[in-house]
């Protein structure tokens, strides 16, 4: 094991859960689908993975949604419109979390103890909150960072397959947001929406899996515009650098090769490049509606993440600027450390 600490921005654990993986397997005798497997509880531990969002994902359960369809398991999606459907698809995964954390299997961020993992609660997508009264309570419950969309939308948001920005009840969450002290995650907004969200809100920004636009074609909305990139950073916040395979060369399909590592070098160097280096981490979406076989080239699980690091050194960063990669700039931004 690498003695350099890794910090995840953005794992999809409890949805993985909820659609049949064994979390406390090892890989090759998890079980379920999008397989074959990256994540695991054992697979982070083994990878020094001492860190990380794990996700309340939820989404809308369209009838002709083939990613939908493929997937299965449907705990996690909820019919369009739909509040309470919302909101116990996000009540399944927070109780997933806790129970985790009452089995000593985590630690729920801000909180740190002596558990392998300190996690903190990343909501994907924010209809399970039913109004922004109820943003405090999952403040409460340990949820610390919230994107108002996946790529459908929401109640709240445009999501990046779409180009409408805030709805009203949006714009009384992102304040909601701000005051309760939680981080906006803007991954998956529509243009338009992230835009919306940088003018009005107050409080931090991070974008917990996204990678630089200006490398990849330059129009789609899932990746961040030159602009966004440097405006978190003026904020204090943190772009998490995405692996899956379409995110880092365009042109890739499950009948290519997967594109080399350098690709996700790249990303870490253009986005570096703008917002700082203390500005930029890893988000890499492992599992996330993917398999290890649309990932990079060389890296299958956690561990091989730390060839990533080995070529940052190549690059000429210092220690201190992979370790901040690595880990601390995550743990900055949260307020962790």
């Amino acid at each position: 094991m690498s003695a350099t600490r890794l910090f995840d921005g953005h794992l999809d654990l409890a949805y993985l859960a909820e659609i049949g993986r064994d979390m406390h397997a090892p890989l090759k005798q998890c079980r379920g689908t999008l397989l074959p497997a990256s994540i695991t509880l054992p697979s982070l531990a083994d990878g020094n993975v001492r860190g990380c969002l794990g996700t309340i994902f939820t989404e809308l359960s369209e009838e002709d949604s083939p990613e939908g369809l493929q997937l299965g398991g449907f705990q996690h999606t909820y019919p369009p419109g739909d509040a309470e459907a919302a909101h116990r698809a996000g009540l399944r995964q927070l109780k997933l979390y806790h129970a985790w954390r009452d089995a000593g299997v985590i630690d729920l961020l801000p909180n740190q103890g002596v558990a392998p993992l300190a996690l903190g609660i990343l909501m994907e997508g924010a209809d399970p909150i039913r109004n922004a009264d109820e943003v405090a309570w999952w403040a409460e419950q340990g949820v610390i960072a919230i994107g108002l969309a996946w790529a459908l939308g929401s109640r709240y948001a445009g999501g990046n397959s779409q180009k409408s920005g805030l709805t009203a009840e949006g714009r009384d969450v992102v304040r909601a947001i701000d005051d309760a002290g939680v981080i906006h995650d803007l991954s998956h907004l529509s243009d338009a929406a992230m835009d919306e969200v940088l003018d009005l809100a107050k409080g931090r920004v991070m974008a917990s899996h996204s990678n630089a636009r200006a490398l990849l074609g330059g129009s789609n909305q899932r990746h961040l515009r030159d602009e966004s990139i440097a405006e978190i950073a003026r904020r204090g916040g943190i772009i998490g650098i995405n692996l899956y395979a379409a995110f880092l060369d365009p042109s890739f399909d499950k009948s290519k090769k997967r594109p080399p590592l350098q690709t996700a070098l790249d990303q870490v160097l253009q986005t570096a490049s703008i917002a700082g280096k203390d500005a930029v981490g890893l988000g890499t979406d492992m599992d996330g509606g993917f398999d290890a076989a649309q990932l990079p080239a060389g890296v299958n699980e956690p561990g091989d993440l730390h060839t990533l690091l080995d070529m940052l050194r190549a690059e000429g960063w210092s220690d201190a600027e992979v370790e901040g990669f690595a880990f601390g700039n995550w743990w900055r931004v949260l307020g962790a450390g």
